[in-house]
């Protein structure tokens, strides 16, 4: 694993990305009495922040992340609530390489820029059929003018092309940020992003 990977994890924080609480929220409001238990998928799922917060609220869920690493600090969490443990399915996989069946969340927080851009429509064609109708996904895409946007291996978005990514689901949540800030290890760098919450009609 790289160092840089090994810098991004100590300096994580711990609290669950917004994008994910704003889907957790709908899912309350449709909440039955009659639902059963729901299953996610959090892809690039680092060392556990969202995948936590799923276990926590009684959810299912398989992490998938290409760093081994991560899974290890993802188990070695414990705060994964009452019986998370057993309900937490994990696998080392790259996006494009991962396999997962049907579910009702996928979760991508900060993660499907580093989807290579030869494999990208593949990838996010395989999000959206493996969401079962009502199902959703959170997270975020990385625009064009984002300062890591040169790098030849990352996948990015104009606001033209996210829209198109998400025409057939229903939008609950789009938010366009453009702004000078820094990573999570304090390296300074300008940020485009797309923050996303679409739902499968």
């Amino acid at each position: 694993m790289s160092t840089t990977w090994t810098r991004y994890y100590d300096a994580a924080g711990e609290y669950p990305h917004e994008a994910l609480l704003f889907a957790l929220e709908r899912f309350d409001v449709e909440a039955g009495a009659d639902d059963g238990e729901r299953f996610a998928v959090d892809l690039g799922c680092g060392p556990g922040r969202d995948t936590a917060e799923l276990l926590r609220r009684g959810w299912r869920v398989l992490a998938v992340d290409a760093e081994a690493e991560a899974i290890q600090r993802l188990l070695r969490r414990g705060d994964l609530g009452s019986g998370g443990a057993a309900r937490l399915t994990t696998q080392v996989a790259r996006f494009e390489d991962a396999r997962w069946p049907e579910a009702d969340l996928i979760n991508s927080s900060y993660a499907l820029t580093f989807c290579p851009p030869n494999q990208f429509a593949a990838v996010w064609h395989r999000i959206v059929a493996s969401l079962r109708p009502g199902g959703r996904f959170s997270g975020q895409l990385f625009g064009d003018r984002d300062g890591w946007a040169t790098e030849p291996d990352m996948s990015f978005q104009t606001r033209k092309d996210a829209e198109a990514l998400l025409r057939g689901l229903e939008v609950e949540h789009f938010d366009e940020v453009e702004e000078d800030g820094e990573t999570a290890v304090g390296d300074p760098k300008h940020w485009h992003l797309f923050h996303v919450v679409a739902r499968k009609r």
